[in-house]
């Protein structure tokens, strides 16, 4: 009879065997299919079924004997259809101890299956997924069994596609970073019947690798793939633009921004758009002319949507829009408008925000009553800071003093760092250190807006404002009762923020007129650090082709600050100082901004011999010390240096700025100030230029100014760090007296 038939005693076997089998009791059901062959050798399921309980038995030789025996003495036509029927009875036991979590047993079943059938491409994925589960997947294996070149071969039919699509989100999940993973994604493509679903898997890793482990080239390339699925796709293009602008390809970056803007549709879509392309050419830096049309394209959207105000906007759009203002300051010192605009905009998003997380705002609103928080004087006030940038970053060198002379009897201290939940990263481990409690976060706003709220924070301090739309929406939220912005912006004019902290100089003094929280000024200076680590310079005069008896000038700035007016300012300087040369440097299209200033020299009469453009160094120390060979830095406008001004300060490196009204125009001079120099500080471009050239003519001017500089090291406020942390403590606990007092 055939191998498929089934007698009596076969029938009856199948019967005792399948409950012994679910009694996991293999001993005594190898036993019954043992008496079955003695009775039936002709009957071949009796030796797969053998077989298979000495091999859940552990005992792979004698179950592999035990097959090959029933497969033996047949035409070719007979053992291969004999072979698919032992292939169909170990997959189904395979699937079952899969199902009964019994990963190791099911994963060694399909490598017997993989040994009859060594190009069954089901079977190999089952057998990746299951070394995913098993957690000892490596990201060889892929290669090593042949499963990309199987996808990859004209003749592979079959292929299970969400099986494809469960073990690719399992690889990536466990090897991301590993090359085959990305080789897997790329032949799966070819297997793809549903292009949404495989778009659902692949966005939320692309963000993943390139927001939480800052591996933008990699997330680049597979939003590549992803577009393969879906061409004009307005999210995808605009995502791989970014990805393309931060790894440096900033011709790709503009020409993708373009694309993803003519791919999309709606008004609030469009203003998201028109902000890369704007992102696109200023971080490319020399694209001037463009940016100013897509600046003044940006105006008008917002206006238009201003005046539609739009209720009903989703989330993801939504929270877009506070970023949508963010190059503003850049091209103009006009704050009265900018932060006009900036106001209309945070209302819009809050209306927006308060409809689609109306719950968890009702939630937060009505948790804390002022009445209930008047606890005694002893009570520490809960402190938390929320940022994407304490780490490597400069805001990250900037804040650390706050941290590390905290007053713990006083202040409990939490840090909600966004986007660092795959980054390692010594400073920010050093800030982890510094805490009472740290959450390495992803990017959820309302998750990490409820972990605020339940660690019943006091006062949230936001540093990043409108630099990550994520941490606005957090703000907007309102998880804590007292709200402040600081330093890592201008303010973010979200409306649920109390306060923005200030000082003295930074902003004038009729800026809150126009500001929209309320402004609160420390005595002295808005930031303090007690000094910077220093490396070992790298540039050498002679390297650049500059005499010893040369003047040279420097800007160390990102594309984004170069504007051509204080450019021409620049150039003006250069040419009335004989035997001068001008320095830039900054993260930016090296060949743009070559253009770019060779063009305003030229136009302004100064020879491109004149000009040096360096490279980016490897480290921030070493970026420090190369500060050293200037003679004089010149501070950019309307867009100050920040930290690349406290570090020229500290290197005792004269410097000249462009004084303005908005908060960014007036970095510079509120840290000279605080440094304990006025020389160098312009109110006007006229005394921009004439300090330029008095400072590069006057070696011995230069001297005291850096001798004055150094000494400031021991007495200004600028240098230390301790004073700034009482005087910002002391600010908290008066914030905290007034939203007390309020609720009385």
């Amino acid at each position: 009879m055939l191998s498929s038939d089934l007698s009596a005693v076969g029938f009856d076997c199948q019967q005792k065997t399948a409950q012994l089998l679910l009694q996991g009791n293999y001993v005594q059901a190898a036993k019954l299919y043992e008496q079955a062959i003695e009775d039936e050798p002709s009957v071949k399921s009796h030796y797969w079924q053998l077989g298979l309980m000495l091999l859940l038995q552990g005992q792979e030789a004698e179950a592999q004997t035990t097959w090959l025996l029933g497969l033996a003495e047949g035409e070719s036509e007979e053992i291969e259809q004999w072979s698919e029927e032992l292939i169909e009875v170990l997959q189904t036991e395979a699937d079952r101890q899969r199902d009964l979590g019994n990963y190791a047993v099911a994963w060694a079943i399909r490598q017997h299956i993989r040994e009859i059938n060594p190009t069954d491409i089901n079977n190999l994925l089952h057998s990746i997924g299951l070394s995913t589960m098993l957690e000892t997947y490596t990201g060889e294996e892929l290669a090593d069994i042949g499963v990309i070149e199987l996808l990859k071969s004209e003749q592979t039919n079959g292929v299970d596609f969400e099986l494809l699509m469960q073990v690719l989100k399992n690889v990536l999940d466990r090897a991301p970073f590993y090359p085959s993973s990305f080789d897997f994604t790329e032949a799966s493509t070819a297997h793809v019947k549903d292009p949404l679903t495989f778009l659902r898997l692949l966005i939320p890793f692309v963000n993943k690798i390139a927001f939480l482990a800052k591996q933008v080239e990699l997330a680049a390339r597979f939003t590549e793939l992803a577009l393969r699925m879906s061409p004009k796709d307005p999210e995808l293009l605009g995502t791989l633009s970014t990805f393309y602008q931060d790894s440096r390809e900033y011709t790709k970056g503009i020409e993708t921004a373009k694309l993803c803007y003519l791919a999309t549709e709606g008004l609030a879509q469009k203003v998201h758009a028109n902000f890369i392309i704007m992102r696109s050419l200023m971080g490319a830096g020399g694209y001037w002319d463009e940016f100013c049309l897509a600046l003044e394209t940006q105006k008008s959207l917002l206006a238009s949507l201003i005046e539609e105000q739009p209720t009903s906007l989703v989330q993801g759009i939504n929270v877009r829009l506070f970023v949508s203002v963010f190059f503003f300051p850049y091209f103009q010192d006009i704050p009265q408008e900018n932060i006009k605009i900036r106001s209309q905009v945070g209302q819009l998003t809050q209306l927006n925000l308060e409809n689609y997380a109306k719950e968890k705002v009702e939630k937060y609103r009505q948790g804390r009553s002022p009445l209930l928080k008047i606890e005694p004087p002893s009570k520490r006030l809960k402190i938390g800071y929320l940022s994407h940038c304490l780490r490597s970053h400069s805001v990250g060198w900037l804040a650390r003093w706050v941290f590390e002379y905290r007053d713990p009897s006083r202040f409990e201290v939490n840090a909600y760092l966004f986007g660092s939940e795959m980054s390692r990263d010594k400073l920010e481990d050093w800030y982890i250190s510094k805490v009472d409690k740290a959450y390495k976060l992803g990017l959820d706003s309302h998750d990490t807006a409820e972990k605020i709220y339940e660690d019943e924070i006091d006062i949230l301090v936001d540093l990043d404002s409108i630099t990550l739309s994520n941490s606005c929406e957090v703000m907007a939220l309102k998880p804590a009762p007292v709200q402040v912005t600081w330093l890592g912006w201008d303010a973010s004019s979200v409306p649920t923020i109390d306060y923005y902290i200030a000082d003295p100089y930074v902003l004038p003094e009729s800026a809150q007129e126009y500001y929209t929280e309320k402004i609160w000024r420390l005595p002295q200076t808005y930031i303090a650090v007690d000094g910077f680590e220093v490396g070992v310079p790298t540039l050498r005069r002679d390297h650049l082709d500059i005499g010893s008896d040369a003047v040279i000038y420097l800007s160390a700035q990102r594309g984004y600050k170069y504007h051509p007016d204080t450019a021409r300012l620049q150039m003006q300087i250069i040419k009335a100082v004989p035997n001068s040369y001008f320095l830039i440097k900054g993260m930016a299209d090296q060949e743009s901004i070559k253009k770019f200033f060779v063009e305003v020299a030229e136009s302004e009469g100064v020879g491109a011999d004149r000009l040096r453009f360096l490279a980016l160094v490897g480290s921030e120390a070493d970026h420090r010390a190369n500060l050293g060979i200037a003679d004089v830095v010149l501070d950019t406008y309307p867009y100050n240096g920040a930290t690349t001004t406290m570090e020229t300060l500290w290197m005792g490196v004269p410097i000249v700025t462009r004084v303005g009204e908005q908060f960014a125009a007036r970095n510079s001079y509120t840290m000279m100030m605080n440094a304990g120099i006025s020389e160098g500080i312009a109110w006007t471009d006229e005394e921009y230029v004439e300090w330029g050239i008095r400072l590069g003519k006057d070696p011995v001017l230069r001297q005291q100014i850096s001798w004055k500089l150094r000494q400031s090291r021991q007495t200004a406020p600028l240098w230390n760090g301790k004073q700034f942390t009482r005087e910002m403590e002391k600010a908290y606990e008066q914030m905290w007296q007034i939203y007390v007092e309020a609720g009385n």
